[in-house]
């Protein structure tokens, strides 16, 4: 059986409105009504997003599904078979291409990357690590129809009640006529795109740069690095800051005083006996950071400031956070 089926054969097309505002559906064949749960859920997804205000006709070709994507739910049950070192992660997700394309990019956009720092004041190598971490730089958006994605997940997910708002999110875009429905892809949980936005970061966050009537995060390189600028501005960036540096720690440093939970001065943490990672002194001593050291093999760790932990509200990982910052650096290196 095919997965996908007209659903307007399902759905019918008589809707109209009454006078409290709301909408009844008349003239709906009796298979519609008899039909499986899961038809059952998109016809309930479908009404109310016509309710909404939304276009009927597209919500009938968006939702046009007759099964939940099997991939999808596997992918959402699997669980992990190890949990990754940080070495394990790096070299997962900061390969020798990754750090090579980047620069190549880095340099080929400089002059917009540059408007983008005068409009957002983010760090441009940040705004091209994310780009490489989440999709190899516009290589790999994922493989699976978002809408499809967030509809299975919606209806069978863990987190039902989270997808089936980002599902609604989702028939808001195609609403506004941003993108098709068959072209809107991206990974199986149903973030989108080159940046890989749910559909409510999409929505607060992404930006028409290019002027073209709507954000286009599928294929446009300008939208999608000002949609990561937009992001990480309205989540609080110091343009005047780091994201955080390697730096080297004393053989007798007392392991209580790594993690998030402590923050201190730069001139503190320099009395403790820590430095960068050459062994010279901080250069600037007032600003605040905390120590992570994801490696317990050496001495070695990261002193991360403010604007890491707005990386890491893109994707709230310490590793991750970690990668993105360093690719940038390697990037400009």
């Amino acid at each position: 059986m095919r997965r996908r089926q007209f659903l307007a054969n399902s759905i019918g097309t008589a809707v109209m409105a009454v006078g409290s505002g709301k909408f009844v559906f008349s003239n709906i064949p009796a298979f519609a009504r008899s039909s499986s749960e899961y038809k059952s859920f998109l016809f309930n997804i479908y009404q109310q997003a016509v309710q909404l205000g939304l276009n009927a006709s597209i919500m009938r070709h968006a939702l046009n599904y007759s099964l939940p994507n099997k991939k999808v739910i596997e992918l959402d049950h699997k669980q992990p078979e190890f949990v990754m070192t940080w070495q394990q992660y790096y070299k997962k997700v900061i390969t020798v291409e990754k750090k090579e394309q980047g620069h190549n990019k880095f340099q080929e956009l400089q002059s917009f990357l540059t408007a983008l720092w005068q409009s957002y004041e983010v760090d441009p190598s940040i705004l091209v690590g994310i780009w490489g971490i989440e999709s190899f730089y516009g290589k790999f958006l994922g493989k699976f129809n978002v809408i499809d994605a967030l509809a299975t997940l919606a209806y069978e997910g863990r987190r039902a009640k989270f997808f089936k708002i980002e599902l609604m999110n989702a028939l808001r875009i195609l609403n506004h006529r941003n993108i098709n429905p068959e072209n809107m892809m991206g990974s199986y949980a149903g973030a989108m795109g080159q940046p890989q936005f749910m559909p409510s970061a999409y929505l607060r966050y992404a930006v028409d740069f290019s002027g073209n009537g709507h954000p286009n995060i599928w294929t446009n390189e300008k939208d999608v690095l000002a949609s990561i600028a937009n992001y990480l501005k309205k989540n609080s960036w110091h343009g005047s800051e780091p994201w955080g540096q390697k730096i080297l720690l004393p053989n007798d440093f007392n392991g209580s005083y790594i993690g998030h939970h402590v923050s201190k001065t730069l001139d503190e943490w320099k009395s403790m006996g820590v430095k960068r990672s050459d062994g010279s002194d901080f250069s600037r001593l007032d600003i605040y950071g905390s120590i992570l050291k994801p490696d317990e093999k050496n001495n070695n760790g990261f002193m991360i400031y403010h604007n890491f932990n707005v990386i890491r509200r893109y994707n709230p990982s310490d590793y991750y956070a970690l990668a993105v910052g360093l690719l940038g650096d390697a990037i400009v290196a």
